[in-house]
């Protein structure tokens, strides 16, 4: 799955996705696969919601105790 999709745009998929698999009018095998799909909308999902918490917690944590913007480190160049 790639990694370059929006969040929004991976939970769009993802509701997609999931009404899909519940109309059950899939064989098993395109079930199997439209859940293989979902599952590696999740995993992207999961990554961008962890980077954002990192990037809130450096906002907020300073070691000084002042606020700052400075990005995490890694994913100055990710959204």
């Amino acid at each position: 799955m790639e990694n370059k999709i929006s969040f929004e745009e991976s939970m769009i998929k993802l509701e997609e996705s999931v009404k899909r698999l519940e109309s059950g009018d899939m064989s098993l095998d395109e079930a199997l696969s439209e859940f293989e799909k979902a599952v590696g909308l999740v995993k992207v999902c999961n990554e961008k919601l962890e980077s954002a918490e990192r990037k809130v917690k450096i906002l907020v944590e300073g070691a000084d105790g002042i606020i700052t913007d400075k990005p995490f480190e890694g994913e100055a160049d990710e959204a």
